[in-house]
């Protein structure tokens, strides 16, 4: 799970609260100069960007980080049965046979 939409880091946190510090500034700009309301189209943009962010700073917890998801990996490898060709066999020794080529 290595996909940057499933990690959560520093810079990813960094990059949400300089959305929502922007957003603020937007909306101030807009109200100082009246055309807060005229402007909807474009909060409802920069709105529902951000709205995308904090949803997945909400759910971050459930995100595996590159080093948690190799461990879950290698756990659900050694849980599940190998290659059949690894597998135990019943051949001894005295039935050698010739190979066929």
């Amino acid at each position: 799970m290595a996909d940057a939409e499933e990690t959560w880091g520093e810079e990813r946190q960094r990059h949400l609260e300089a959305l929502l510090i922007a957003l603020s500034d937007r909306i101030q700009t807009l109200a100082e100069r009246g055309e807060l309301l005229a402007q909807a189209g474009e909060l409802m943009r920069l709105i529902g960007d951000i709205k995308s962010e904090l949803f997945h700073y909400e759910v971050r917890a459930t995100y595996d980080t590159p080093e948690v998801a190799d461990s879950r990996r290698i756990v659900t490898d050694a849980q599940t049965p190998g290659d059949p060709a690894w597998e135990p066999t019943m051949w001894t020794p005295e039935e050698e046979d010739e190979p066929e080529w």
